[in-house]
């Protein structure tokens, strides 16, 4: 009986020890390494920036800003003899002038002459000019008041500027003497900033 006992102990214990040496131990799943971003690349500005204002364009030291305003239309050229030959000479512009809401407060017409809804003009001439940005349009400006009438916001202004101008030069051809007298019209846009005297 003792014997038995022993040989059963015995094979119970070699039965576990099977066991054990067969058991594997559950490892705890790799952890994937953190995504590294790419690099990116900042996205190209769509506008360039702003063309620095000559400083001839500037108005006087004396002069105050009373009214920003853009235009909108066309620059008229006709057909006229000059030099023994024929060129594009310029009849004046025809826009809209609006304010930053977009609301129509003006007319820029020949004069030149700008006029404000509320019944006041103002004729100026060019004082000085400069090559607009990239050159394919109408050149930048700086004019004095020649003449203003009424009495509202144009009534006071001294010195207007023309800048960002965007189209609006003379055809390049076309005019001949056959087309002596013919007109074409160059839609263009600039921006008006009128100043006036300091109190």
């Amino acid at each position: 009986m003792a014997s038995t006992l022993r040989t059963l102990t015995l094979l119970l214990a070699a039965t576990l020890l099977s066991v054990g040496c067969n058991t594997t131990v559950a490892q705890p799943p790799a952890t994937a390494a953190p995504a590294t971003a790419a690099p990116t690349t900042p996205a190209p500005s769509s506008a360039p920036p702003a063309a620095p204002l000559p400083e001839s364009l500037r108005p006087g030291s004396d002069e105050m800003l009373v009214l920003k305003a853009s235009a909108a239309g066309t620059q008229n050229y006709e057909c006229r003899a000059s030099g023994g030959g024929f060129a594009w000479a310029l009849v004046g512009p025809d826009a809209v002038l609006t304010d930053d809401a977009g609301k129509t407060i003006g007319r820029h017409y020949a004069g030149p002459t700008w006029e404000s809804t509320d019944g006041s003009k103002v004729v100026a001439e060019v004082k000085a000019r400069a090559d607009a940005p990239g050159g394919r349009s109408v050149p930048w400006l700086l004019l004095k008041a020649k003449t203003t009438s009424g009495t509202g916001v144009f009534s006071r202004v001294t010195s207007i500027q023309r800048t960002d101008t965007v189209g609006g030069v003379a055809p390049e051809t076309g005019c001949d003497a056959q087309h002596a007298g013919a007109r074409q019209a160059s839609p263009y846009r600039a921006a008006y900033t009128f100043y006036a005297t300091r109190p």
